[in-house]
C-alpha cells in the first residue's frame, strides 16, 4: 500500500512539473533577460540529468548489434568499462573539429592543432557481430596540416578508486581504417602534483588492437593518486576514414609469482 501510495505521489508531482515548464516555454518570449538568463541555467541544469537517463535508457533498451555488452576482458579483471560514444547515442552525435579542443561527450574529446579544421567526427550505429561494441566513432580527416591529432578519454573515478602498482591497465580498440595509420596510446595518470605518463604503439596491422600498460614501472604514489585519462594520437591522418568500432579498458591485478 505505501508503495503504491509512493508511486502516486511522484506521478503528481512529474505532472505538476511537466505543467510548470510548459507554462514557462509559452511565457518564456515575453520574460526579461535577467529572469531569462536566470531561468536558462534552471532548464541547463535539469537537461543534463535528463540527457543521462536518455543515455542510459538507450543503451539498455536499443537492439544492440549480435555480440555486442560489456567489454571482453580477460580472467581477473576487477574492472572494464566503455566510454559513452561506444555505449548508447550521444545528445550531439556529430561534430566539425574546427576548434583545438572539440568536446564529443562527457567523457571524450578530440584535440588538433591544425588551422584547417577539417576533421569530422560522427556515431555510428554498429550493426555487425565482430564490432562488439553498440555504436562506434567515424573520424573523416580531409586536408590536415597539423602536428597531432589525438582523442583524449577521460576515465571515470572507479578506474583508479583502489588502484595499485601491481595493476595492469589494458586497452583494447577495434579500428577500421581506409590505410594503415600509425597510432599511440598514452596513459596519464595524475598523482599528487605530478602525471606519469606512459606511452604504446598500437600494432600497425589488423583492425585488433590491444596495449598495456604494467603500473610497476610507472612510480606511482598509490596513496595521491586523483584521476587517470587516456589519449589516443593518430599520425599522418590526412585525406583517411577512421573508424573506431569499440574502444574498451580494463584493469586487472598482476599474477603474484
Amino acid at each position: 500500500m505505501a508503495r503504491r501510495l509512493s508511486q502516486i505521489l511522484d506521478q503528481w508531482r512529474l505532472r505538476k512539473v511537466q505543467d510548470h515548464w510548459s507554462r514557462v516555454a509559452d511565457t518564456s518570449g515575453a520574460m526579461d533577460p535577467f529572469a531569462l538568463r536566470a531561468l536558462r541555467a534552471e532548464a541547463w541544469a535539469m537537461r543534463r540529468q535528463i540527457d543521462r537517463v536518455l543515455h542510459v535508457a538507450d543503451h539498455r533498451l536499443a537492439v544492440s548489434a549480435p555480440g555486442a555488452g560489456l567489454p571482453r576482458a580477460p580472467l581477473g579483471t576487477d574492472w572494464a568499462w566503455r566510454p559513452d560514444v561506444w555505449r548508447g547515442p550521444i545528445p550531439t552525435p556529430g561534430a566539425v573539429a574546427k576548434d583545438a579542443r572539440t568536446a564529443i561527450s562527457n567523457d571524450l574529446a578530440a584535440y588538433h592543432d591544425c588551422p584547417l579544421g577539417e576533421v569530422v567526427l560522427r556515431q555510428i550505429r554498429n550493426t555487425a557481430e565482430p564490432d562488439r561494441a553498440p555504436f562506434g566513432l567515424t573520424l573523416d580527416v580531409f586536408g590536415f596540416r597539423g602536428s597531432f591529432l589525438s582523442l583524449a578519454v577521460s576515465l571515470p573515478e572507479a578506474a583508479v578508486s583502489g588502484l595499485k602498482a601491481r595493476h595492469l591497465i589494458r586497452v583494447d580498440a577495434l579500428i577500421d581504417c581506409d590505410r594503415p595509420v600509425r597510432g599511440f596510446v598514452r596513459l596519464n595518470i595524475k598523482h599528487g602534483p605530478n602525471i606519469e605518463q606512459m606511452v604504446s604503439a598500437l600494432a600497425p596491422d589488423g583492425r585488433e588492437k590491444l596495449v598495456e600498460f604494467d603500473l610497476a614501472y610507472a612510480g606511482i604514489d598509490e596513496a595521491r593518486v586523483e584521476r587517470a585519462w587516456l589519449d589516443l594520437i593518430l599520425n599522418d591522418a590526412a585525406m583517411t576514414r577512421i573508424t573506431l568500432r569499440d574502444l574498451a579498458v580494463s584493469r586487472r591485478p598482476r599474477a603474484e609469482i
